[in-house]
């Protein structure tokens, strides 16, 4: 028997492939799914089963793809109803790859089809648990993503989950080792710990919402309890995740296309196609196409695309270094973002050489800012979450996150400079690309963001514990 996990840290989520005797399994892929094959090629097995835990919200799963290119079953728990062919198990049903047996636990309360899949080994022993988003390290899965769907509030999933886990989890031996979905950055948890594996018997010891003495009552206000709004893009993969989309294949060709700077620039007269630069912070600020939108590559790229570009199927034009084209497109299509048109070749360079115009972003380091703060009084705003703002901040900061820009934009004047920050100059130049294509020619972004910033004499409010804050 042989078990990987399969670890996407910018999406905080874990895939499963298990092999026994020839045979394949494949739990909760990405939409790539080439790697999956590849594997199961060069171990000489074949892939028996997809199997998906729920209908994910905060990535395309690659199903659909790796059914048709592999031949397998798709398996969803019970009361799953997808929009195409699918073997829908009930519960306690057992399913057997090579010499080791899957038995399918329903688990409803993250989703009301969302289910565990008990690996036995060939001995019949209880292995592993592939929780989803049932149980993570240190944490549950969120209880009010389905609840409009179902007509039920999140404390009526919240109680389900509960009931979940004390009748179908709980109960397993300690030694039992726990595989979840997601682990830390996700937003499909609250507390979840930055270890993807664990047993389950640490689990009860540390996992707050598996105390021994905790009453159903109880269970319920503290899982629902701090939760912040899902991203917009979520309701928009769940939808692609049950009724289906189109094959990665042609997503990738059609996003891959080079485009010289006129092509590019027709593209986006004709279509209203978002640019999405995805340079680093510092190249983007020198020199961008006007109205571009900087979301760098090098961060929790497509997490930021779902929660701040409206649409999945909206027009995207990219602005890449040279090499990483590829990659951008295949990030995208991760989150449903298949409507990508192609990309400038050769970069800003090429749209500079052809004599279109370039806009720049103000950038400051933090002893600048310093300076500058000491001198007079400035409009200061903090884009980090609520939890890192509460924690510690710059006397007078105004905090407007990230995620929930737009609706601050009343409280951001467009007159005198206006100073932006984050933690460490990410978010903040995402914050000042989309202000200045709104109209804001009064950004300054302060380089290096708060970890710079604390390194000053700058004053700042006296440093608070956020851990379940942010």
């Amino acid at each position: 028997m042989r078990v990987e996990q399969i670890y996407t840290g910018c999406l905080a989520q874990g895939a499963y492939y298990i092999e026994s005797a020839g045979e394949a399994v494949i739990i909760d892929p990405l939409r790539e799914v080439g790697p999956y094959l590849e594997k199961a090629r060069r171990n000489k097995a074949t892939i028996r089963y997809v199997l998906e835990t729920h209908f994910h919200a905060d990535f395309v799963s690659g199903h659909l793809d790796l059914a048709a290119k592999s031949g397998a079953r798709i398996v969803y728990g019970p009361t799953a109803k997808p929009s195409f062919d699918a073997h829908i198990a009930h519960d306690g049903e057992e399913l057997k790859v090579g010499e080791v047996t899957i038995k399918v636990l329903h688990t409803p309360g993250h989703t009301l089809e969302s289910t565990t899949y008990l690996l036995r080994d060939a001995q019949g022993k209880d292995y592993a648990i592939f929780s989803g988003d049932t149980l993570f390290l240190g944490d549950v899965g969120r209880p009010d993503l389905a609840q409009k769907a179902a007509h039920l509030s999140q404390e009526d999933l919240a109680g389900m989950l509960f009931d979940s886990l004390r009748t179908k989890l709980m109960p397993l031996a300690d030694d039992v080792i726990v595989y979840p979905a997601h682990g830390a950055g996700s937003a499909c948890g609250k507390h979840m710990m930055k270890e993807t594996v664990d047993t389950l018997g640490n689990q009860k010891k540390i996992n707050y919402a598996l105390r021994a003495d905790m009453t159903r009552d109880e269970f319920i206000r503290e899982v629902t309890d701090g939760l912040l709004p899902p991203p917009a893009y979520f309701p928009e993969n769940v939808k692609l995740n049950k009724e289906g989309y189109e094959s990665i294949d042609a997503v990738m060709q059609k996003g891959t296309r080079a485009l010289t700077a006129e092509e590019f620039e027709l593209a986006a007269n004709e279509t209203g196609a978002l640019v999405l630069d995805t340079r680093s912070p510092q190249e983007f600020a020198k020199g961008y196409i006007p109205n571009a939108i900087n979301i760098g590559i090098d961060g929790s790229f497509a997490p930021w695309v779902g929660a701040l570009v409206p649409g999945v199927m909206h027009p995207l034009l990219i602005v890449a270094d040279s090499g990483r084209e590829e990659e951008i497109v295949m990030r995208l299509a991760r989150v449903g973002y298949d409507n990508t048109l192609g990309y400038l070749q050769g970069g800003v360079a090429a749209w500079k050489e052809a004599g279109k115009e370039v806009e720049k972003i103000k950038s400051i380091s933090a002893t600048e800012f310093e300076k500058r703060f000491q001198a007079n009084a400035l409009a200061v705003f903090d884009v980090r979450k609520p939890g890192e703002f509460e924690a510690e901040h710059v006397d007078g900061a105004v905090n407007t996150p990230l995620d929930f820009l737009n609706d601050h934009l009343a409280s951001i004047p467009k007159e005198g400079d206006v100073y932006l920050h984050c933690a460490g100059g990410y978010r903040s130049m995402v914050a000042a690309s989309i202000l200045k294509a709104r109209g804001w020619d009064n950004i300054v972004d302060v380089d290096g963001g708060f970890k710079a910033i604390a390194a000053t004499s700058i004053p700042r409010t006296n440093f608070t514990c956020s851990s379940k804050k942010a």
